[in-house]
């Protein structure tokens, strides 16, 4: 081998070497998360990369600048302890998310015992209900003051381009596929991922004299 193929394949051996480090570096930065419950995420040393999962705390998020901010707590403690880990998350907030979901955080403790999560996986199980005894939107609008703030279930459609999250002023609409009409809804729930556009629910809860049927319950007929 002559000098000039030498001083070749020792700049392309130099090359190599440094994108493998820059490789190792990455994978080291990005390194697997420790999963942990949240009673032990409370103890974890800040600036630990861990992954927690837990449910979320009912009416402790809130949405401020587009930034999420929430309670978890793990279902499988006791309830006695009352243990709740707080969690900061920038990221896009998924239309599913609610109270009680199962939310998966991934991401570091800050000094003040805050998890910014830069991944946030939420799970919501399936839930379905008969709409068998359940009344149309017709029905509901036609009894008029009749039902207002009495408990009751309604089922209707979801209408297209109406899905909003937790924070929107209505969650989304039902419409009646017979009579058209219309049900703004408000939920602070969660709601499972097969929940969308066109799906049929099943709603409890009640009717305001604003019009707006505020929801106890969602879930997809049976």
């Amino acid at each position: 081998m002559n000098a000039k193929m030498k001083r070749r394949l020792g700049a392309v051996t130099g090359v190599i070497v440094i994108v493998l480090i820059l490789v190792l570096a990455i994978v080291g930065g990005n390194s697997a998360a420790r999963t942990v419950s949240v009673a032990e995420a409370l103890e974890v040393a800040d600036d630990a990369k861990i992954q927690v999962t837990g449910n979320v705390v009912e009416n402790s998020f809130a949405i401020e600048n587009d930034v999420l901010t929430f309670k978890i707590y793990d279902t499988e403690a006791d309830p006695a302890a009352e243990r709740m880990l707080d969690v900061r998350y920038d990221g896009g907030v998924s239309a599913t998310f609610g109270n009680d979901v199962t939310a998966i955080c991934t991401g570091k403790k800050n000094a003040a015992g805050v998890l910014n999560c830069s991944e946030l996986v939420t799970k919501c199980p399936s839930k379905y209900e008969s709409g068998v005894d359940a009344l149309t939107i017709a029905e509901l609008l036609d009894y008029g003051d009749k039902v207002l703030n009495k408990p009751v279930k309604v089922t209707g459609v979801m209408k297209a381009g109406t899905l909003g999250g937790v924070d929107a002023a209505e969650r989304f609409v039902l419409v009646d596929d017979e009579s058209g009409k219309e049900l703004p809804v408000k939920f602070a729930g969660a709601l499972s991922d097969e929940t969308g556009e066109g799906a049929t629910m099943v709603l409890t809860g009640s009717i305001g004299a604003d019009g707006a049927f505020t929801a106890t319950d969602a879930a997809l007929e049976a």
